[in-house]
């Protein structure tokens, strides 16, 4: 494609990185930089030569800065059509020496808006005006001008001036750069004119791709993973220790399995397969919380991910070492553990900080999305209600809140029982409420006797109830609030079960 030489360059930059090693080079190949403001003296400071700006607009920079290239000497050179015999005599007759280059980028409005103590008038302040403008000119007219938003950018641009300009593959890629850098600036400015609302009027996404997948949930599926522009996900700072690259379902299940483990303030061992947990516990030691929750349902663990709330240690690694699992999970990895793990090359071991768990839960449907906030499992029991005559135990009351925060975090229709904190038996996903219960016990077997159980949602019948009590289920905890609760009850009374009522439901389809 047609390679345009560069002979003049606006650069206009607030983060100025790699900003003087760009225009030397830029120098050395013999184009004119035009700048203003800070940049101009940054430049300045540096030994590069640098036009002002105000010398090309013969108007002196007004209004404390707000207007200094909003000129027709300024956007007339961006945007003329060197083609255009109208454009060209336009700017014979004005004077005006047409870009081939433009180095933008915008006044740092996020980092103002996140700023503690910030106020309102200093963060609108920072909302860029000639900078956008600047860019979109230049975006626009990328077959004659190159545009340039971020300095990781800089060496190939250098280089290709250097080599004689920039083909119009490299200026296309860039002005789509570009206005994709104006556009996810604009969505942080709605974002934070509407911070004060649940569920503003208007959401804006700005999603960046961060990683290529091999496919998606099946092979015949493109995949990849986003970033959502000026947040951090944990797996965008997560160390990967070892292993094969990432898969779309390695992601989706190793999020969910990191924001259950994450939940728990003891040490903690989760096993998840398809999102879903198939094995849960907290022990003292990290080592026996991964045995106790393997131990719930050993043939759906092969093959799973695991995530783990204390450093990846010498004892847990070796046990894992005796395992088929596609990916583990924790917040640090102790030398001696790598090194058990290391001759596994296809076990993906990644270092991650803890889920933020903040801003709005997404869902794509047809043609639109449905928007919530992330739910939040509450941390105690405060508020929670003994609906039968008997009072759960001591060693019941553990089991029944660590049983509700792994119902809180299993696919509906959940039903999780749990003795001595470990998840024994778990119904995820069912269609209805007994068939979650009959899996949950049938995967528990002997285990149930004397266990405790929970469920994510109000029980409308009793049947599920009978179904945990034939099992051996001493407790249950679920929300209430169905039209027959006091059926359930009866129910319950009838078992000489403990029942415990929440007031509150974790749906999770």
């Amino acid at each position: 494609m047609t390679r345009v030489p560069v002979r003049r360059a606006l650069v206009s930059v607030s983060d100025k990185t790699g900003l003087a090693d760009l225009c030397r080079s830029l120098h050395q190949a013999g184009v004119e930089i035009v700048s203003s403001g800070g940049t101009a003296a940054a430049l300045a400071d540096a030994g590069v030569p640098v036009v002002l700006a105000s010398s090309v607009t013969g108007s002196p920079e007004i209004l404390g800065g707000r207007v200094k290239t909003l000129h027709p000497r300024i956007h007339g050179g961006i945007l003329a059509d060197h083609d255009d015999p109208a454009h060209r005599e336009d700017l014979q007759r004005e004077g005006i020496a047409p870009f081939e280059l433009v180095v933008v980028n915008l006044y740092p409005f996020r980092a103002t808006a996140a700023r503690q103590g910030a106020s309102p008038a200093e963060v609108v302040e920072h909302i860029d005006i000639g900078g956008p403008a600047m860019i979109r000119a230049a975006a626009k007219n990328h077959r004659w001008v190159g545009v340039v938003t971020s300095p990781a950018d800089y060496e190939e641009v250098a280089r290709e001036v250097a080599a004689g300009g920039l083909d119009g593959r490299l200026r296309q890629r860039l002005a789509q750069r570009a206005f994709f850098h104006t556009s996810s600036y604009d969505a942080a400015i709605v974002a934070w004119m509407g911070q004060d609302e649940t569920l503003p009027e208007h959401l804006v996404l700005a999603l960046e791709r961060a990683v290529g997948l091999r496919y998606g949930e099946n092979p015949h599926q493109p995949g990849a993973l986003y970033r959502v522009e000026g947040e951090q996900g944990w797996w965008g700072e997560a160390t990967f220790v070892q292993g094969k690259a990432m898969s779309f379902n390695n992601y989706a299940d190793a999020d969910a399995a990191w924001r259950m483990v994450s939940a728990f303030p003891d040490p903690g061992a989760v096993v998840v397969k398809h999102t879903n947990a198939c094995g849960v516990a907290v022990r003292p030691d990290l080592a026996a919380a991964l045995s106790a929750a393997w131990e719930c349902d050993p043939l759906s663990a092969f093959g799973g991910v695991v995530a783990l709330n204390r450093t990846l240690d010498l004892p847990t690694a070796q046990a894992l070492a005796e395992v088929f699992v596609e990916v583990v999970v924790a917040p640090a990895v102790n030398q001696e553990a790598g090194a058990v793990l290391a001759g596994k090359e296809n076990l993906r071991l990644l270092a991650a900080p803890a889920p933020v768990g903040q801003g709005l839960d997404l869902r794509r449907i047809d043609g639109g999305l449905l928007a919530q906030p992330r739910d939040a499992v509450e941390g105690s029991r405060a508020g929670w209600k003994v609906v039968s005559s008997r009072e759960p135990t001591a060693a019941e009351w553990d089991d029944l809140e660590f049983a509700w925060t792994v119902a809180a975090h299993t696919k509906s229709n959940a039903i999780v029982v749990a003795r001595g904190r470990a998840a024994v038996g778990i119904g995820a996903g069912d269609q209805s409420r007994v068939g979650a219960s009959e899996r949950a016990v049938r995967g528990a077997g002997e285990r149930a006797q004397g266990a405790v159980a929970a469920s994510e949602a109000l029980l409308p019948f009793r049947d599920g109830l009978d179904t945990l009590a034939a099992a051996g289920v001493t407790a249950l905890v679920e929300p209430g609030g169905s039209r027959r609760d006091d059926e359930v009850i009866a129910a319950a009374e009838e078992h000489g079960m403990g029942l415990v009522f929440t007031g509150r439901r974790h749906f999770l389809h």
